[in-house]
Protein backbone atom coordinates (compact mmCIF):
# COMPACT_ATOMS: atom_id res chain seq x y z
CA UNK A 1 0.00 0.00 0.00
CA UNK A 2 2.87 2.34 0.78
CA UNK A 3 4.38 1.88 -2.66
CA UNK A 4 1.02 2.44 -4.34
CA UNK A 5 0.48 5.68 -2.45
CA UNK A 6 4.04 6.73 -3.17
CA UNK A 7 3.65 6.04 -6.88
CA UNK A 8 0.42 8.03 -6.99
CA UNK A 9 2.16 10.90 -5.26
CA UNK A 10 5.05 11.00 -7.73
CA UNK A 11 2.74 10.89 -10.72
CA UNK A 12 0.54 13.60 -9.23
CA UNK A 13 3.45 15.84 -8.29
CA UNK A 14 5.48 15.43 -11.46
CA UNK A 15 4.78 18.32 -13.85
CA UNK A 16 6.50 16.58 -16.72
CA UNK A 17 5.81 14.77 -19.93
CA UNK A 18 4.96 11.11 -19.87
CA UNK A 19 6.77 8.62 -22.05
CA UNK A 20 3.90 8.42 -24.50
CA UNK A 21 3.34 12.17 -24.89
CA UNK A 22 4.32 13.96 -28.07
CA UNK A 23 6.29 17.13 -27.33
CA UNK A 24 4.93 20.28 -28.90
CA UNK A 25 6.44 23.67 -29.46
CA UNK A 26 5.55 26.17 -26.79
CA UNK A 27 4.10 29.42 -28.10
CA UNK A 28 6.76 32.09 -28.40
CA UNK A 29 5.70 35.48 -27.06
CA UNK A 30 6.04 38.41 -29.42
CA UNK A 31 8.47 40.05 -27.00
CA UNK A 32 10.79 37.03 -26.95
CA UNK A 33 14.38 37.96 -27.83
CA UNK A 34 15.70 36.73 -31.15
CA UNK A 35 18.05 33.74 -30.98
CA UNK A 36 21.67 34.77 -30.46
CA UNK A 37 24.02 34.58 -33.41
CA UNK A 38 27.79 34.12 -33.60
CA UNK A 39 30.21 35.69 -36.06
CA UNK A 40 33.82 35.28 -34.95
CA UNK A 41 37.22 34.89 -36.67
CA UNK A 42 37.78 31.36 -37.87
CA UNK A 43 40.59 31.73 -40.39
CA UNK A 44 40.82 31.47 -44.14
CA UNK A 45 38.11 29.45 -45.88
CA UNK A 46 37.78 28.62 -49.58
CA UNK A 47 35.07 27.16 -51.77
CA UNK A 48 32.18 28.55 -49.69
CA UNK A 49 29.42 30.94 -50.64
CA UNK A 50 29.43 33.70 -48.04
CA UNK A 51 26.08 35.04 -46.94
CA UNK A 52 24.20 36.11 -43.80
CA UNK A 53 21.86 34.08 -41.65
CA UNK A 54 18.16 34.84 -41.96
CA UNK A 55 17.32 35.10 -38.27
CA UNK A 56 13.56 34.72 -38.72
CA UNK A 57 13.85 31.69 -41.01
CA UNK A 58 16.47 30.08 -38.74
CA UNK A 59 14.23 30.47 -35.71
CA UNK A 60 11.24 29.02 -37.58
CA UNK A 61 13.32 26.02 -38.70
CA UNK A 62 14.54 25.48 -35.14
CA UNK A 63 11.03 25.56 -33.68
CA UNK A 64 9.77 23.34 -36.49
CA UNK A 65 12.12 20.57 -35.36
CA UNK A 66 10.32 20.21 -32.02
CA UNK A 67 8.44 16.92 -31.81
CA UNK A 68 10.45 15.27 -34.59
CA UNK A 69 12.53 12.13 -34.00
CA UNK A 70 16.31 12.29 -34.10
CA UNK A 71 17.65 10.19 -36.96
CA UNK A 72 20.03 7.31 -36.46
CA UNK A 73 23.08 9.38 -37.35
CA UNK A 74 26.53 7.85 -36.85
CA UNK A 75 29.32 10.17 -35.68
CA UNK A 76 32.83 9.72 -34.27
CA UNK A 77 33.70 10.30 -30.62
CA UNK A 78 36.95 11.88 -29.39
CA UNK A 79 38.78 8.56 -29.82
CA UNK A 80 37.54 8.18 -33.39
CA UNK A 81 35.05 5.43 -32.52
CA UNK A 82 31.68 5.30 -34.33
CA UNK A 83 28.83 6.48 -32.09
CA UNK A 84 25.15 6.22 -32.99
CA UNK A 85 22.86 8.94 -31.64
CA UNK A 86 20.26 6.19 -31.24
CA UNK A 87 22.49 4.70 -28.53
CA UNK A 88 21.59 7.66 -26.31
CA UNK A 89 17.91 6.74 -26.20
CA UNK A 90 16.54 5.76 -22.82
CA UNK A 91 17.66 9.01 -21.16
CA UNK A 92 17.14 12.70 -21.96
CA UNK A 93 19.90 14.15 -24.14
CA UNK A 94 21.22 17.72 -24.49
CA UNK A 95 22.73 18.57 -27.89
CA UNK A 96 24.59 21.69 -28.96
CA UNK A 97 26.56 22.52 -32.11
CA UNK A 98 29.94 24.25 -32.04
CA UNK A 99 32.98 24.80 -34.22
CA UNK A 100 36.36 24.39 -32.60
CA UNK A 101 38.05 27.40 -34.25
CA UNK A 102 35.55 29.73 -32.61
CA UNK A 103 37.29 32.00 -30.10
CA UNK A 104 34.42 33.85 -28.46
CA UNK A 105 30.81 32.70 -28.61
CA UNK A 106 31.26 28.90 -28.76
CA UNK A 107 33.67 28.84 -25.77
CA UNK A 108 31.40 31.22 -23.85
CA UNK A 109 28.31 29.14 -24.60
CA UNK A 110 30.17 25.94 -23.71
CA UNK A 111 31.35 27.39 -20.37
CA UNK A 112 27.84 28.52 -19.48
CA UNK A 113 26.47 25.16 -20.53
CA UNK A 114 29.08 23.50 -18.34
CA UNK A 115 28.00 25.50 -15.27
CA UNK A 116 24.34 24.78 -15.88
CA UNK A 117 25.00 21.09 -16.49
CA UNK A 118 27.14 20.73 -13.36
CA UNK A 119 24.31 22.19 -11.28
CA UNK A 120 21.83 19.87 -12.99
CA UNK A 121 24.12 16.89 -12.30
CA UNK A 122 24.25 17.90 -8.63
CA UNK A 123 20.47 17.80 -8.45
CA UNK A 124 19.57 14.99 -10.88
CA UNK A 125 22.72 12.85 -10.95
CA UNK A 126 25.09 12.27 -13.87
CA UNK A 127 23.42 8.95 -14.74
CA UNK A 128 20.06 10.58 -15.47
CA UNK A 129 20.89 12.37 -18.75
CA UNK A 130 23.63 12.85 -21.36
CA UNK A 131 25.15 15.77 -23.27
CA UNK A 132 26.80 15.84 -26.68
CA UNK A 133 28.56 18.72 -28.43
CA UNK A 134 28.78 18.28 -32.20
CA UNK A 135 31.37 19.97 -34.41
CA UNK A 136 29.64 21.17 -37.60
CA UNK A 137 32.69 22.67 -39.38
CA UNK A 138 33.95 19.64 -41.26
CA UNK A 139 36.55 18.40 -41.92
CA UNK A 140 38.18 20.78 -39.43
CA UNK A 141 36.19 19.67 -36.36
CA UNK A 142 37.87 16.25 -36.31
CA UNK A 143 37.81 13.90 -33.31
CA UNK A 144 41.23 15.24 -32.27
CA UNK A 145 40.05 18.85 -32.61
CA UNK A 146 36.97 18.08 -30.50
CA UNK A 147 39.14 16.32 -27.93
CA UNK A 148 41.44 19.34 -27.73
CA UNK A 149 38.45 21.70 -27.42
CA UNK A 150 37.04 19.71 -24.50
CA UNK A 151 40.42 19.55 -22.77
CA UNK A 152 41.11 23.25 -23.36
CA UNK A 153 37.86 24.21 -21.67
CA UNK A 154 38.19 21.75 -18.80
CA UNK A 155 35.19 19.55 -19.56
CA UNK A 156 35.54 16.15 -17.91
CA UNK A 157 31.96 15.19 -17.02
CA UNK A 158 31.38 11.46 -17.61
CA UNK A 159 28.04 12.05 -19.34
CA UNK A 160 29.34 14.68 -21.82
CA UNK A 161 30.75 13.57 -25.19
CA UNK A 162 32.13 15.55 -28.15
CA UNK A 163 31.25 14.14 -31.57
CA UNK A 164 32.37 14.68 -35.16
CA UNK A 165 30.02 13.94 -38.08
CA UNK A 166 31.23 13.08 -41.58
CA UNK A 167 31.11 16.11 -43.88
CA UNK A 168 28.56 14.31 -46.06
CA UNK A 169 25.91 14.19 -43.29
CA UNK A 170 26.37 17.67 -41.76
CA UNK A 171 23.44 19.19 -43.68
CA UNK A 172 21.07 16.32 -42.89
CA UNK A 173 22.17 16.26 -39.25
CA UNK A 174 21.82 20.00 -38.63
CA UNK A 175 18.44 20.14 -40.40
CA UNK A 176 17.23 17.30 -38.20
CA UNK A 177 17.97 19.41 -35.10
CA UNK A 178 16.74 22.65 -36.66
CA UNK A 179 20.24 24.14 -36.40
CA UNK A 180 21.20 26.81 -38.97
CA UNK A 181 24.63 28.17 -39.85
CA UNK A 182 26.20 30.06 -42.73
CA UNK A 183 29.81 30.90 -43.50
CA UNK A 184 30.74 34.58 -43.32
CA UNK A 185 33.93 36.55 -43.79
CA UNK A 186 34.32 36.42 -40.00
CA UNK A 187 33.71 32.69 -39.61
CA UNK A 188 30.09 31.58 -39.13
CA UNK A 189 26.73 33.00 -38.23
CA UNK A 190 24.82 30.32 -36.35
CA UNK A 191 22.08 29.84 -33.82
CA UNK A 192 23.24 29.55 -30.23
CA UNK A 193 20.99 26.61 -29.49
CA UNK A 194 20.82 23.75 -27.01
CA UNK A 195 18.35 21.04 -28.03
CA UNK A 196 16.67 18.86 -25.42
CA UNK A 197 15.84 15.37 -26.71
CA UNK A 198 13.56 13.13 -24.66
CA UNK A 199 14.27 9.51 -23.74
CA UNK A 200 12.27 8.31 -26.75
CA UNK A 201 14.58 10.19 -29.12
CA UNK A 202 12.23 13.08 -29.99
CA UNK A 203 13.17 16.74 -29.88
CA UNK A 204 11.42 18.19 -26.85
CA UNK A 205 12.60 21.80 -26.55
CA UNK A 206 15.05 24.36 -27.94
CA UNK A 207 16.94 26.72 -25.63
CA UNK A 208 18.58 29.81 -27.11
CA UNK A 209 21.30 32.28 -26.23
CA UNK A 210 24.85 32.41 -24.94
CA UNK A 211 23.81 32.41 -21.28
CA UNK A 212 21.21 30.34 -19.48
CA UNK A 213 20.60 29.19 -15.94
CA UNK A 214 20.62 25.73 -14.43
CA UNK A 215 16.83 25.93 -14.29
CA UNK A 216 16.62 26.44 -18.07
CA UNK A 217 18.05 22.95 -18.52
CA UNK A 218 17.21 21.18 -15.28
CA UNK A 219 13.48 21.95 -15.16
CA UNK A 220 12.65 20.24 -18.48
CA UNK A 221 14.96 17.35 -17.54
CA UNK A 222 13.33 17.14 -14.11
CA UNK A 223 9.89 16.97 -15.71
CA UNK A 224 10.91 14.21 -18.10
CA UNK A 225 12.68 12.15 -15.45
CA UNK A 226 9.92 12.28 -12.82
CA UNK A 227 7.18 11.70 -15.41
CA UNK A 228 8.84 8.75 -17.13
CA UNK A 229 8.00 5.09 -16.38
CA UNK A 230 10.25 3.42 -13.82
CA UNK A 231 12.86 1.19 -15.48
CA UNK A 232 12.13 -2.49 -14.69
CA UNK A 233 15.68 -3.15 -13.51
CA UNK A 234 15.51 -0.37 -10.91
CA UNK A 235 14.35 -0.96 -7.34
CA UNK A 236 10.86 0.53 -7.30
CA UNK A 237 11.09 2.01 -3.82
CA UNK A 238 14.61 3.40 -4.34
CA UNK A 239 13.58 4.97 -7.64
CA UNK A 240 10.46 6.53 -6.15
CA UNK A 241 12.42 7.98 -3.23
CA UNK A 242 14.97 9.45 -5.66
CA UNK A 243 12.23 10.99 -7.79
CA UNK A 244 10.64 12.56 -4.72
CA UNK A 245 14.07 14.01 -3.85
CA UNK A 246 14.27 15.50 -7.34
CA UNK A 247 10.76 16.95 -7.09
CA UNK A 248 11.66 18.55 -3.76
CA UNK A 249 14.70 20.31 -5.28
CA UNK A 250 13.96 23.91 -6.25
CA UNK A 251 16.08 26.46 -8.10
CA UNK A 252 17.42 29.37 -6.06
CA UNK A 253 18.02 32.33 -8.42
CA UNK A 254 20.16 34.09 -5.80
CA UNK A 255 22.78 31.33 -5.76
CA UNK A 256 22.13 29.89 -9.21
CA UNK A 257 21.89 26.42 -7.67
CA UNK A 258 19.27 23.93 -6.57
CA UNK A 259 18.36 23.44 -2.93
CA UNK A 260 15.99 21.16 -1.05
CA UNK A 261 12.55 22.57 -0.31
CA UNK A 262 11.68 20.82 2.95
CA UNK A 263 8.15 22.23 2.89
CA UNK A 264 7.43 19.87 0.01
CA UNK A 265 8.47 16.92 2.19
CA UNK A 266 5.84 17.91 4.74
CA UNK A 267 3.25 18.20 1.96
CA UNK A 268 4.21 14.75 0.72
CA UNK A 269 4.02 13.31 4.24
CA UNK A 270 0.59 14.87 4.63
CA UNK A 271 -0.52 13.43 1.29
CA UNK A 272 0.67 9.94 2.24
CA UNK A 273 -1.05 10.19 5.64
CA UNK A 274 -4.27 11.27 3.94
CA UNK A 275 -4.06 8.34 1.51
CA UNK A 276 -3.57 5.88 4.36
CA UNK A 277 -6.50 7.45 6.24
CA UNK A 278 -8.78 7.18 3.19
CA UNK A 279 -7.77 3.54 2.69
CA UNK A 280 -8.50 2.83 6.37
CA UNK A 281 -11.93 4.51 6.07
CA UNK A 282 -12.71 2.46 2.98
CA UNK A 283 -11.57 -0.76 4.64
CA UNK A 284 -13.62 0.00 7.79
CA UNK A 285 -16.73 0.74 5.72
CA UNK A 286 -16.40 -2.47 3.72
CA UNK A 287 -15.83 -4.50 6.91
CA UNK A 288 -18.91 -2.97 8.54
CA UNK A 289 -21.05 -3.76 5.49
CA UNK A 290 -19.77 -7.34 5.51
CA UNK A 291 -20.52 -7.79 9.23
CA UNK A 292 -24.03 -6.38 8.75
CA UNK A 293 -24.70 -8.86 5.95
CA UNK A 294 -23.48 -11.75 8.11
CA UNK A 295 -25.70 -10.69 11.02
CA UNK A 296 -28.78 -10.19 8.81
CA UNK A 297 -28.20 -13.53 7.12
Amino acid sequence: MFRAAFAALVLAAAPGVGAGDTPKASPVPASAPAPGLAAVPQGARTGLTLTTLDNKAAFALSQGAIGKPVGDHVLLDRQGRPTRLADYRGKPLLVNFIYTACFQVCPTTTKNLQKAVENAVGMLGANRFNIVSIGFNQPFDSPQAMKDFARRHGIHLPNWEFLSPAAAIVDELTQNFGFSFVATTAGFDHLNQVTIVDAEGRIFRQIYGETFTAADLAEPLKAMITGAPIPPQTSTLAELVDRVRIICSVYDPLTGRYRTNYALYFEIAGFISFMFFMMWVGWSFMRKRRDEKIQSG
